[in-house]
């Protein structure tokens, strides 16, 4: 990694318009932001939707990505990708959608401003972030957490099923 350069995680989910592909296409976004390298991704994971129930399953991943862009600027990154993707902020949670793009977390950085929470206040909770995070990153350190091993513990990763055995090929 260059120096100037922070590592961050994205967590990526998608429930509409073919979920798979709608995930390869923002990883393909993703190495193309500004100062951004693709480092890693996790496989494509199908877990039920944590909103309301009558929506479809949805397909998650993780990427791990080398940026030189400060968090609001990756953050208005992320937002356009979702925008060129049909993503619509109705603000509705939870509900279905053709991509969401989390900042999980930026470097060991905690970031507290409107709009942007790091490490994303909702990872301890969900096994759709962890699992594929701990894959392609088992020792990152999150601010304000325990280690990943302790978080999955925790959970029930039971609804989590890999929709393949290995990770996708990535050159990076």
């Amino acid at each position: 990694m260059r120096a100037g350069r922070t590592r961050a995680y994205i967590g990526l989910g998608s429930n509409l318009d073919h979920p798979a592909r709608q995930l390869e296409i923002a990883l393909t976004a993703l190495a193309a932001l500004p100062g951004t390298t693709l480092v890693a991704r996790s496989r494509l994971y199908r877990n039920p939707p944590l909103g309301p129930p009558d929506q479809p399953d949805y397909v998650n991943a993780v990427a791990a990505i080398d940026t030189d862009l400060a968090p609001l600027a990756l953050l208005d990154g992320l937002q356009s990708i979702e925008s060129a993707q049909g993503r619509v902020r109705d603000g509705s949670r939870w509900g279905p959608r053709t991509i969401d793009l989390d900042l999980i977390a930026y470097g060991a950085a905690t970031i507290d401003l409107p709009g942007l929470k790091v490490p994303h206040p909702g990872l301890a909770a969900r096994n759709f972030v962890l699992i594929p995070l701990h894959e392609i990153a088992p020792d990152v350190a999150i601010p304000g957490h325990p280690p990943l091993a302790a978080l999955i513990a925790a959970l029930d990763g039971g609804q989590l099923v890999p929709l393949s055995a290995d990770p996708s090929p990535f050159a990076g």
